[in-house]
Formats: C-alpha cells, structure tokens, sequence
C-alpha cells in the first residue's frame, strides 16, 4: 500500500507493506497535514505565523510546539549554534527540525497499528523499517546535486533514518549564524544516517551550516555517519558509511 501526496510544500511518501487496512495511509497523512497547519512559515493561520507575529503567549503555545523548540534549543547547544531556527529578522524557523521530528511521529503511527515493514519520506528525509515489499532490504538512492536525474550513491538504511540538506534544490535556505547568515558556497549536499530520523535530520543541517567541516562534525558523532559533496564534485564520507551501501 504506496500513496504519494504533496504536503508541507513538497511530495511526501507512505509505503506500508503489511498495513492492516487502507486507515493507516489516510491517518499519516492527516497526520502530516496538522503539522502544517502548526508549523509552516509559509500559512498565515499557523501557530508558528501567530507566534511570530506576537500574537500567542509562550503559555500558550501547543504542546507540538514546546517539543519541538525545546528540541532546536538542545540542538543549538549541541552544534555550538550552528542549528539555529531563529533567522537574522528575529523571527523563529523550525523547518530545519519539524520534517524529521514530524517524519518520526508518523512512524510510531504507522507501527501502533502492528506494521512492521514500512517507508516514510519526505523532501529527501527517510525513516524506513522491515523490508520493502519484494522481501529486500529498502534503499535510497542520494541524487546528484549537479543532476537531478542521477544517483551517486545508494544507501540501505536498515532501520536507521537518514536526512540531506542542501541548497540544490531548494536553493540557499541554510545559513551560518556565526558568519552573519552568510550562505554555504563550499558544500552543495550532506546526507547523514542516524538511529533515527530527527536524529539524522537535526544534525544534517547544523553539520550543513558549518561547511566543509560539517563532515568532520559528524565523524566525531556516535552513531552518526555522513556523505558530503563538495562545491568542486568531490565527496567526502565518514569512516562508517560504507557499511551502509552494501546490500
């Protein structure tokens, strides 16, 4: 059961090999359908709109919301303020952390209903669990950011989840917030793999704002490994990596 819809401005994929009936697909997708109403930047009736617009007391911000912004400010801590949701005009971006947290909660929605082997992705952030329905393991090809319509490389998550950032294709949206907001010119794309996927999501985009160095960052990471392609088409990956692109 594989449905495909277009939510929080890009295409989001559910696939539930042993779902146990068709609610499961519509659930996740409500799911991820109430996420946008809360966090999109882009909604002028989000939460995150009415907060940035001085309109809601941190008292009464949902319970989404304070999980979520607690997460950005540990993450901020962890990456010595290279993830920082708050942009140069003041106002608060959680895009950076809400795809890989939400991604998350609609694999525990998944698994309450006993599934076990299932694939979730969003806008290139995956959380994969079990097997693909031919019995083999999911993979996940990482696109050529210089060519949309190649594969550089392919990862076999097993059960970890994996994240990329990059300014290809959503052009220069991550920035250096110890540099004044400068965009990252060195790096074009880095894909991390993480126990989970806000994991993989959360550090891939600190590791993003911090260049070329980002890959260095996460080698030093427990259970973090990373794919960085550099402005010049080379890539750099971490130690263990590898482990991953072998079926």
């Amino acid at each position: 059961m594989r449905q495909t819809r277009v939510l929080m401005g890009m295409p989001i994929t559910v696939d539930v090999v042993d779902a146990p009936d068709d609610a499961v697909i519509g659930a996740v997708f409500t799911y991820f359908d109430e996420v946008d109403r809360r966090f999109s930047t882009y909604r002028s009736d989000s939460e995150i709109a009415a907060i940035n617009r001085g309109c809601l007391a941190r008292v009464d911000y949902s319970d989404e919301m304070r999980e979520v912004l607690a997460l950005a400010e540990q993450t901020k801590r962890e990456t010595d303020g290279y993830f920082d949701i708050r942009k140069p005009d003041g106002a608060l971006d959680p895009s950076g952390i809400v795809k890989g947290w939400a991604i998350g909660k609609a694999g525990g929605i998944v698994a309450r209903t006993g599934a076990r082997h299932f694939f979730i992705e969003a806008g290139g952030d995956v959380h994969a669990a079990g097997r693909n329905p031919t019995g083999q393991e999911w993979s996940v090809g990482i696109r050529n950011p210089f060519n949309g319509a190649e594969i550089i490389k392919v990862v076999y998550p097993r059960s970890h989840g994996m994240a990329t950032s990059g300014s290809y294709a959503r052009g220069q949206h991550i920035y250096n917030p110890h540099a004044l907001g400068q965009p990252i010119v060195d790096i074009v794309s880095l894909t991390v793999i993480g126990p989970n996927v806000l994991e993989a999501d959360r550090f891939a985009t600190a590791a993003f704002a911090m260049g070329r160095g980002g890959i260095y960052f996460i080698e030093e990471m427990p259970d973090l490994e990373g794919y960085v392609v550099h402005a010049n088409g080379r890539a750099t990956l971490t130690s263990g990596f590898t482990a991953f692109c072998e079926p």
